[in-house]
């Protein structure tokens, strides 16, 4: 499997140099998940799938200013935006050891400068409010509305990776949202706009 051909496919447009960097990242993960199982995504296959899914929204989406990903685990989708948005300030808030010390390692052996790796709960970070807030199987939409609240302010945006649940979670939730559910095989994307 070629990520550039599958990127090509989902009409994902990126510069050669972001797709290498993205093909390391999978290359590092895929070594690094045998020893610390970080990941259930056991291929490289199944990483590229996990960069794909990462990197679909970017399809509807606008470049966000700056980024925060609340709980990365092994890089998805934060790192693989991260790497994606070239110069965008992008956090990456994860509180495990094992995946934040390999995200740190990811920054430095990829030379990202635009990605600081926060190991902490969300909840403890203390930061400018960011342009978008991304989460992928975290906990639900209302509880990451209400941990990201001081992170957040009229204009930020919200990009939450969901599966059938969010319907659900949606009617739960008591905070008035402006959004739109984009759906790709068994992914919604929760997309609520400022």
């Amino acid at each position: 499997m070629n990520l550039a051909h599958c990127l090509t496919k989902e009409k994902i447009e990126a510069p050669s140099k972001t797709v290498l960097k993205l093909e390391q990242f999978a290359s590092l993960l895929h070594t690094w998940n045998q020893t610390h199982n970080l990941t259930g995504a056991k291929t490289i296959e199944a990483i590229y799938d996990n960069i794909l899914d990462a990197l679909y929204p970017v399809t509807f989406i606008d470049t966000p200013d700056s980024l925060l990903d609340v709980g990365t685990g092994a890089g998805f989708p934060g790192m693989v935006l991260g790497i994606f948005y070239e110069g965008v300030e992008t956090v990456l808030c994860e509180p495990l050891n094992k995946r934040a010390s390999f995200l740190k390692f990811l920054t430095v052996e990829l030379e990202l400068p635009q990605v600081t790796v926060a190991k902490m709960r969300v909840e403890d970070l203390r930061h400018a409010p960011f342009g978008m807030i991304t989460s992928r199987a975290v906990t639900d939409t209302r509880l990451l509305l209400d941990l990201t609240r001081k992170l957040s302010d009229a204009s930020t945006h919200y990009l939450f990776y969901k599966g059938g649940q969010v319907f659900q979670e949606l009617e739960a939730t008591q905070h008035q949202l402006n959004y739109a559910i984009v759906s790709r095989d068994k992914r919604n994307y929760l997309w609520i706009k400022a």
